[in-house]
């Protein structure tokens, strides 16, 4: 997974996965160039296993997430600030989109959603590639105490210290990344957020997932508790086992990017990103040449 390809006459933000993958978060006036199928989310942690290009929202009621391994069956994950995240596992050849706003990455959907893939196709965490797309970032992420509380009760840590051996130390026998929470994190404060209000990450070996910014100042993001929401999501991937280096994390803030849905900035009634991956369809076999 190399880059992340500015938008086209298209208005689709290309992912460079893999060659036999599509994966794209297309811009607000962007038209869809295959058929999606999308779920009707409801914020939860529950991951469905597609099997037809032709299954519809209504048999996708309650469901955050989709997986499916059938070439050519383009699924999404439909945003408007909340995280989406899109995974491939090339070794199985199964593709996941995620839906992961704060509720979701609080219940650790991203996880589930590799959970599944095991259970259902044989997906080792440490094979997939994964990108998390757009969505809120930290600077507009301003939540009450009551979210800060729900992110700290669920195990995420107020300053966060990557482990430097997220990329390149992995056990042998599981393939997974080499992380005790006792390694990764720091100690998980009460609800009292002590910590530095610098916007994170602070540097390469520090991340602040919850930052107190001071007074909030009323009508505007500045002030109050943030949360880092693409980075508690990687963080919820790495803890999973997936690599550090296979994790590519757009760096676009729905809030603030115009060419993105956001319901903070526009209301919740606004369009959503239909964030999508698809295994490319197989090349159909060239009919044999009969001898003469």
């Amino acid at each position: 997974m190399r880059q992340i390809f500015p938008s086209g006459s298209d208005g689709l933000l290309k992912y460079d996965i893999a060659p036999e993958v599509t994966a794209f978060s297309p811009l607000r006036d962007a038209v869809l160039p295959m058929r999606v199928v999308q779920a009707h989310q409801v914020h939860g942690d529950r991951v469905a296993v597609v099997t037809s290009a032709g299954t519809t929202r209504e048999e996708l009621e309650g469901y955050d997430a989709l997986v499916t391994d059938v070439p050519g069956v383009a699924i999404g994950a439909r945003t408007a600030d909340c995280i989406p995240v899109l995974m491939y596992d090339p070794v199985r050849r199964v593709v996941a989109a995620v839906h992961s706003g704060w509720k979701g990455t609080v219940l650790k959907i991203a996880a589930k959603t590799l959970a599944v893939m095991a259970s259902k196709y044989g997906t080792r965490a440490a094979d997939i590639l994964a990108v998390i797309g757009p969505g809120i970032g930290p600077e507009s992420f301003q939540v009450g105490p009551e979210v800060a509380e729900a992110f700290l009760g669920a195990g995420f840590p107020e300053t966060w210290y990557p482990s430097k051996k997220h990329s390149a130390d992995y056990s042998e026998k599981t393939g997974a990344v080499t992380c005790s929470h006792s390694s990764c994190l720091v100690h998980n404060f009460p609800l009292e957020i002590t910590g530095s209000t610098d916007s994170s990450p602070i540097d390469s070996h520090t991340i602040r997932l919850i930052t107190d910014r001071g007074p909030r100042i009323p009508g505007s993001m500045s002030g109050g508790l943030h949360i880092d929401l693409p980075q508690a999501v990687r963080l919820t991937l790495l803890r999973a086992g997936v690599h550090d280096a296979n994790i590519l994390i757009s760096g676009i803030d729905t809030y603030t990017h115009p060419g993105f849905f956001s319901a903070r900035r526009e209301g919740p009634s606004c369009g959503r990103t239909v964030n999508t991956i698809m295994l490319n369809p197989c090349p159909s076999p060239e009919p044999s040449k009969e001898l003469p």
